[in-house]
């Protein structure tokens, strides 16, 4: 079933005007909806949809604590931002309905729906907007994503009822993307006054579904809101969702998860192995019973980040005889069943501004050896690992095993074993996901894999500003490269001020190549949602702001 827009969106006027966000027509194709089979044509209200995801169970409900996809993958279904995105990558209304800056860009007026409730029955409106941002910039509260997202907001002043001004240190020419992410959605005021730990089971949302129960462990159970009247550009009906129930299950095995949806105990299916893909594809092809949803997340991509601040990776020799001798195409080949294109882009291809440096991570095992001998790398141990003052070239390698699918782990491996041939001892350590977390906040790592999604080149800032190796209030330091550059600092900022758009491209295009020279991060792949579902559901479709599954258009053959 094709998506539908409305027919009013928000568009970005030319830079040399007030930039103003002004309301404007547009129509375009969304990011793909499930259909076929042998389900009905025209919609079925009510019925249950079993989701089970891979992604792991949060340890929190509410976004705005922590911020990662667990979250907001389910969080996508509770509660909404105030803007989203069309496919094209267009900001487009949702519980806003228009934003204007300042002459300065020191701040924006945020304009706001005056028809929607949160599902306690509280309005939404500028006092709920302005007590979210403080609950998202509030230390207290843990957060990782939403924090540095708003960094240069410092508060919102209730102008009127349906106006919110956001109030900067400076200019911020990704704020309204930043407003658009699941991480940044709206909660009620009196929720988020219950405090965190009842806010963390139960957000109260102005979304499709609400939270109805939790069985840690096993699932949470959503149930419609019959009150719904806010769908965002882009949905295929207005008013309340057609399912009764969403029963969201957590199943880390990706084969049982995969197993599950085959024998019909789970309708949709999350972080599907290359393999499992492969298989539903062709059996959709062949008019089978099982579909798949794909689309690259926004952000940066699949990658290793070599710890610079620390031994060995402190030696820009080292980090480069790492990527010399880190052979990944063979891997991905064989691995991904042409499921992913090789990256060496440390942005999404889905991202704009993305700058491919093939050149620079080029396979040279001679060269490897070369610089691992000027970086006095010299000596070779009984199991022909390189040595220096008697100490083994280790580099530990921390592994989300929630975030990092098998095949993702078993490419890993081969990068293990390539860079041994030139003395490299790579250490890898599975753990569960606050393990990792805390792995990485203590800075126990000489390399790691972390995703990170962002509908924004402004993920570069996130990632490498030379700020955000200080953490954040839930203890996640984004930038794990341990990058310290006052050049790319620069570029950064010059790229976050300024809506001129042919300088935004050449300050990005500096950044990646500095941080490419510098061999501080190994591109991989593209991060994709791979969403696999049963035919009897239709209407399932991805929303293109962060590529998660909207299920409020979804229905389930009775």
């Amino acid at each position: 079933m094709p998506l539908r827009h409305r027919s009013s969106l928000l568009v970005l006027a030319a830079a040399t005007t007030a930039s103003a966000l002004l309301l404007a027509g547009c129509t375009a194709d969304g990011a793909g909806t499930s259909g076929g089979g042998s389900a009905p044509s025209t919609p079925v209200a009510g019925g249950t949809l079993t989701y089970a995801t891979g992604f792991g169970e949060p340890t929190c409900l509410d976004p705005h604590v922590g911020g990662n996809m667990p979250q907001a993958l389910l969080g996508t279904n509770v509660l909404e931002s105030l803007f989203s995105q069309d496919a094209e990558g267009a900001i487009v209304p949702w519980l806003a309905t228009g934003a204007t800056p300042s002459a300065d860009g020191l701040s924006w007026d945020v304009a706001l729906r005056d028809d929607v409730s949160f599902t306690d029955g509280t309005p939404f409106d500028a006092a709920a907007v302005a007590a979210n941002v403080a609950h998202m910039k509030d230390p207290a509260t843990e957060s990782s994503t939403a924090i540095l997202a708003l960094g240069k907001v410092t508060s919102v002043e209730v102008v009127d009822p349906t106006t919110a001004r956001f109030v900067l240190t400076e200019p911020d020419s990704a704020l309204l993307e930043s407003l658009a992410q699941t991480w940044l959605a709206m909660e009620s005021p009196a929720g988020l006054a219950r405090g965190m730990e009842a806010n963390c089971e139960d957000p109260i949302g102005t979304g499709p579904f609400v939270v109805d129960s939790w069985t840690k462990q096993d699932n949470v159970t959503l149930s419609r809101n019959d009150s719904y009247n806010s769908s965002p550009a882009g949905a295929a009906h207005e008013g309340p969702a057609y399912l009764s129930t969403i029963v969201w299950r957590f199943i880390p095995d990706p084969a049982t998860r995969f197993a599950a949806l085959q024998s019909g105990q789970v309708d949709v299916i999350d972080e599907m192995q290359p393999d499992n893909v492969v298989t539903a594809q062709d059996a959709a092809a062949s008019g089978g019973q099982l579909g798949v949803l794909t689309g690259a997340l926004p952000g940066a991509s699949i990658r290793l980040e070599l710890n610079s601040g620390y031994a060995p990776f402190d030696d820009e020799r080292v980090r480069k005889a790492f990527i010399a001798s880190a052979d990944v195409n063979p891997g991905i080949e064989s691995l991904f069943f042409g499921t992913v294109d090789r990256s060496y882009s440390v942005l999404s291809s889905s991202t704009p501004f993305g700058a491919s440096f093939e050149d620079d991570y080029a396979i040279d095992t001679d060269r490897a050896n070369q610089l691992l001998d000027e970086a006095g790398w010299t000596g070779r141990d009984s199991e022909g690992y390189r040595t220096k003052d008697g100490a083994r070239l280790t580099v530990d390698f921390p592994i989300s095993t929630n975030q990092s699918i098998p095949a993702e782990q078993s490419l890993f491996e081969q990068i293990q074993a390539t860079t041994k041939d030139v003395g490299f001892d790579v250490e890898l350590h599975p753990l569960d996901l606050s393990s990792w977390y805390a792995s990485l906040a203590a800075w126990d790592f000489g390399v790691t894999s972390a995703i990170y999604t962002k509908n924004s080149p402004d993920v570069l800032r996130i990632l490498y500003d030379s700020a955000n190796i200080i953490p954040a209030p839930s203890g996640y330091h984004p930038n794990h490269s341990h990058v310290s550059i006052p050049e790319l600092d620069a570029l950064l900022t010059t790229a976050g001020e300024t809506n001129d758009q042919a300088e935004r491209a050449d300050a990005y295009q500096k950044a990646q190549k500095i941080l490419a020279d510098g061999a501080y991060v190994l591109p991989l792949y593209d991060h994709l949602q791979k969403i696999g579902y049963s035919t009897r559901v239709q209407g399932l479709s991805l929303l293109p702001t962060l590529q998660l599954p909207y299920l409020a258009d979804s229905w389930v053959q009775q």
